[in-house]
């Protein structure tokens, strides 16, 4: 309206516009109520944005890394806590000068000789590096998977290296049977890992092992210490189920 009480648009042109200002400021409280919300929901957005915003700045990159990160993590503790735990490899020391007795005898050196472990390929070796440890020379046809399992679990338990040695003496044989019947046995052995060798001349089971098929045959085991003397060589009978006290005993001094 004009000063002059005309109901026509002012001098500048604008049209008219109906304000109502309220004589008491009490009848705003509902208007100022749904500002003061709005605001509080623009401010939770903003902090919201921030907080993903160093995830978000790379799309969905950032967020898919994490959780390939996480499910690493995860498998290789599940792994680490229930997976195969293999046999230490201690370090080897000199070798004995002045053994108490001959080579191939208790309380002296192994043999000389070579064996070849069985894996992928060929690998030769001096029977001096069998130590320490414990070697299971096992009988053809040899029904002791699990003496074979508790030997293998107490050397591990002792971090002592356990091998696999076939008795071919006297034996019309092919060399894939012998390791087919060395690796069913190692197959057992679920505490520790045993290592296959092939002694393809039969230097370990003359000097230890009684023959096939006589008495007192079985599972020789012989205890090699750290500087290559053999602390004790034994033939466990195929029925013996765990090996004795007395002989864990002498594995455990071996480290």
């Amino acid at each position: 309206m004009r000063p002059d009480g005309d109901h026509e648009p002012d001098d500048y042109g604008l049209p008219r516009v109906d304000v109502v200002v309220p004589d008491d400021a009490s009848a705003l409280a509902a208007d100022v109520l749904a500002y003061r919300r709005e605001e509080r929901r623009r401010r939770r957005r903003e902090r919201a944005a921030r907080l993903v915003s160093p995830v978000t700045r790379f799309g969905v990159a950032i967020p898919i890394i994490t959780l390939a990160l996480l499910a690493a993590l995860v498998s290789g503790g599940l792994m680490t806590a229930f997976g195969p735990r293999p046999t230490t490899r201690p370090t080897a020391s000199l070798l004995a000068r002045n053994p108490a007795a001959p080579a191939g005898e208790v309380n002296g050196p192994l043999p000389t000789g070579t064996v070849e472990f069985v894996t992928g390929r060929t690998e030769r070796a001096d029977l001096s590096t069998l130590r320490p440890g414990v070697i299971g020379i096992v009988p053809p046809g040899c029904a002791c998977a699990g003496l074979v399992a508790e030997l293998s679990g107490t050397a591990r338990e002792f971090e002592l290296r356990f091998w696999l040695v076939a008795d071919t003496r006297g034996r019309t044989f092919a060399r894939d049977a012998v390791r087919r019947e060395l690796r069913a046995l190692a197959a057992t052995a679920h505490e520790g890992s045993p290592q296959l060798v092939a002694d393809p001349s039969g230097v370990l089971a003359g000097a230890y092992a009684p023959a096939a098929g006589t008495a007192g045959a079985g599972l020789t085991a012989v205890l090699v210490q750290a500087d290559g003397i053999v602390a004790d060589a034994r033939t466990l009978p195929l029925s013996t189920a765990r090996p004795a006290p007395d002989l864990v005993g002498r594995i455990k001094e071996l480290r």
